[in-house]
């Protein structure tokens, strides 16, 4: 199986916000955030395994800014880090003034992915390669943010949990 680059699973879905998709204050609602969300990153984890992909979990959502009516979102979303069978996919939610065309961003999400067969089987995924300081960033802090998960889920020993030791000791 040959490693990839986030690049190679870089998702971009760009809509703007519908009157049927606001609540009582004209913004985007936060389910219909996160279904977008869950949509590119779903697209992004299928790229880099190139198999069917379900969602583990939403590790982590930050609803900065409100989106109103009538704003184009742009959605993109890449894989963070590869593990045996998961995949974090972080996404960053951009919106764009549509008169002055100024792009900022408003919200970002991290969710795990992991590729399975048909029959709901978990698969092996492609290792992942960062190449830019960003993406190396965010793959240091994916392993972090895994043990973390585990030891709050009782699955390793806080002990066990070496990238998180290395901050503290």
């Amino acid at each position: 199986m040959q490693a990839k680059t986030p690049e190679h699973s870089k998702t971009i879905l760009t809509d703007v916000v519908l009157p049927g998709e606001t609540n009582a204050l004209n913004s985007l609602f936060g389910g219909e955030l996160l279904a977008r969300m869950d949509r590119a990153a779903s697209i992004s984890a299928s790229r880099h395994c190139r198999n069917i992909v379900v969602t583990a979990s939403v590790n982590h959502v930050a609803f900065s800014k409100p989106i109103p009516l009538g704003t184009v979102v742009t959605v993109e979303a890449k894989v963070s880090r590869a593990f045996k069978t998961s995949m974090e996919v972080y996404i960053d939610v951009w919106i764009e003034d549509r008169v002055s065309g100024e792009k900022s961003k408003a919200n970002e999400g991290i969710y795990t992915f992991v590729a399975v067969d048909e029959n709901g089987k978990p698969l092996s995924v492609p290792e992942l390669i960062p190449e830019t300081e960003l993406e190396k960033q965010r793959f240091d802090a994916a392993l972090r943010r895994k043990q973390l998960s585990l030891v709050l889920a009782g699955k390793i020993k806080p002990r066990d949990a070496t990238e998180l030791r290395a901050l503290f000791v």
